[in-house]
Formats: C-alpha cells, sequence, structure tokens
C-alpha cells in the first residue's frame, strides 16, 4: 500500500533529474564551437601613403560589344565559337535569307522589264522622229499639211516623255534591286572590328529577334590591352585625380599585383551595381568611374573578374581625420 507514495516522492523527481541532464548534456553537445583562423590567403594591402580602396572589373579595352540581329529569323548557321579571334568584317552566324534571295529575283526580273521598256521607248522615239523629219521635208512641197506636221511633233514629244517615264522605272527597279541585295547582306552578320568572341548563345536552327530586348545573341570584346573599369565612391571622388597611380589585386591571389595605367574618368556618376556586402554599403550608392589600362598584361586574367584596387589619393584634411579617429562620446 506503501508502493504508490513512494514512486512519487522518489521514482518520479529522480526520473525528471535524468531527464533534465540528458537535455542539458544534448543542448551542450549539439552547440558549435567557433575558433578564430587565419584567412587562407592574406588579403591585398594598399601600396600608397593615402589611399582611395575600390573595386574593379576587368573589361575589354573596346568594351564588352553585344552584337545583335538587323531583323528576326531563324539561325542557319554559326560561325565563331567563343575564344575565337576574328578580324573585321569575317562572318559570324547567318540568318535564313531565302525570302530575301527571292525577293533579290523578283526585283532583279522588274528590272530587265524597265530595262527592255526602255529599249521599246527609244525605238518608237526613233520611228516617230525619222516620220517628222519626211513630214517636214514633203510640207516645204505642200505634199503633207501644216496639221500632220503638227500632229508628229506632238507624237515624238509623247515619245520622248515615255521614254523617261521607262529610264524613271529603271532607276526605281535598281534602287529596289539593291535595297534588296542589301537586306541579303545584312542577313550575314559580321564582326565591326578585330575581336575575340567572349560568349556565343545562339545555335543553329534557333530564332532570333531583332535588337537585343535581353540577352545579346554574341558578345565580343578587344582583349589586347584589357581594361579595369573602377568604381570610387561618390563620396571619395574628389580625393582622386586624373593621371592617379593605382594598383590592383585579383581576388583570391593578393600576391599577383597588376601594374595599372591610367586612361580616363567617364563623365557621368552612376549608380553602384557592384554591391561588396558590406552592412555599411547602402543600394543608393553612385560611383565614380575610372578607366585603367593593365600593363603588363599577365596570363591567367579574364574579362569579368573582380579587382581590389587601391588608388593614389589627396590626404584628408585635418578635421576629417580628427573625425575618424576619435572614439564615440559616452551616452
Amino acid at each position: 500500500m506503501n508502493l504508490l507514495p513512494n514512486l512519487k516522492t522518489y521514482l518520479l523527481p529522480a526520473a525528471a533529474s535524468l531527464i533534465g541532464l540528458f537535455a542539458a548534456w544534448s543542448i551542450a553537445r549539439t552547440q558549435p564551437h567557433h575558433s578564430l583562423r587565419d584567412p587562407l590567403r592574406p588579403p591585398a594591402s594598399p601600396t600608397f601613403e593615402h589611399t582611395v580602396a575600390a573595386v574593379g572589373l576587368i573589361e575589354p579595352s573596346s568594351e564588352s560589344i553585344a552584337i545583335g540581329s538587323p531583323y528576326s529569323g531563324i539561325v542557319t548557321r554559326v560561325f565563331v565559337q567563343s575564344g575565337q579571334t576574328v578580324k573585321a568584317g569575317e562572318p559570324l552566324f547567318q540568318l535564313d535569307d531565302r525570302s530575301l534571295k527571292a525577293s533579290v529575283a523578283v526585283q532583279s526580273s522588274q528590272r530587265a522589264t524597265a530595262e527592255a521598256r526602255v529599249k521599246t521607248a527609244t525605238a518608237q522615239l526613233e520611228d516617230l522622229q525619222d516620220q517628222l523629219k519626211r513630214a517636214e521635208r514633203l510640207r516645204a512641197d505642200t505634199v503633207v499639211s501644216e496639221e500632220e506636221v503638227t500632229r508628229r511633233e506632238y507624237q515624238v514629244r509623247l515619245a520622248t516623255a515615255r521614254l523617261e517615264e521607262a529610264r524613271a522605272d529603271v532607276l526605281a527597279a535598281t534602287a529596289a534591286q539593291h535595297a534588296a541585295e542589301t537586306e541579303l547582306e545584312r542577313s550575314l552578320v559580321r564582326a565591326p572590328l578585330d575581336a575575340t568572341v567572349l560568349q556565343v548563345k545562339i545555335r543553329n536552327g534557333e530564332a532570333i529577334a531583332s535588337g537585343i530586348a535581353g540577352q545579346a545573341p554574341l558578345v565580343l570584346g578587344r582583349l589586347d590591352p584589357l581594361h579595369v573599369r573602377v568604381d570610387i565612391d561618390e563620396h571619395e571622388s574628389w580625393r582622386v585625380k586624373s593621371g592617379a597611380r593605382a594598383t590592383g589585386h585579383l581576388r583570391g591571389n593578393s600576391q599577383l599585383p597588376l601594374e595599372l595605367v591610367f586612361v580616363r574618368f567617364e563623365p557621368l556618376v552612376v549608380p553602384k551595381r557592384s554591391l561588396t556586402g558590406d552592412p555599411t554599403e547602402r543600394v543608393d550608392t553612385r560611383v565614380l568611374q575610372a578607366i585603367y589600362r593593365i600593363e603588363p598584361q599577365p596570363t591567367g586574367i579574364f574579362p569579368g573578374q573582380q579587382v581590389d584596387v587601391f588608388l593614389e589619393a589627396a590626404p584628408l584634411p585635418t578635421s576629417l581625420t580628427q573625425a575618424k579617429t576619435r572614439p564615440a562620446s559616452a551616452p
């Protein structure tokens, strides 16, 4: 009869204690252990006494040229592949040109018809001119009346006008044929300059739209030399002068410095597109873009890579320097 009170008095508290100890041990066992580790690669460090740090993007010296299509159609052949070097005027891709070839044939036949009309009108004019000369000779002998001579003069004028009309039709037909031939030539898209094919996004048989509404079907760029487009925060852009020296470091390889030569400033300050993830960075930041040339150009770098750039800058005013180094006051 005393078992039930003993169970409530001793066994239940003991079981609860064991369950609590197990829960505490399980929670402690699953807690992550944080340890400080040195980075696999040391970060890049500035090389100038007064520096502005920025992020750059490697790009072709010609910038990336998005090749579009002159009109919508089906791609029948792609002549290039990524990484291939092309010369100006070399074919890149061919659109379906069957309807254009048919149009050229139609315009060519219309031109031939117009030229035949010119020959017919010329022969009629020569015949009427000969008849007019005969009538004028016979008028002197009163064999042909003055009215007949006048009628033949009007016939010659009418034939002359018809000949001019036929010649105008030849010009119109020639222009139409040249327009059709131009459209046929445009169906073969060619390289606008000596460059390297950076990206190919079209295949044989795919439909392509005119213009570049979305992704460009093909991208070209001149890789010798390469440029770095540096985004300088607008709050520090006043510190960087034209011709400022700069060094760059590839992401993941701070031991490989890139010698940068100033090329130009882009005159328009634009919204920043490449965000670094810094918690103090605002999405509405605007940047001044500076273009630098990589000299000499090492191997193993490609367009699109990010570069940590340090630019030689003017020193901060004393007031700003003190404001940055002054500790925050207690509330």
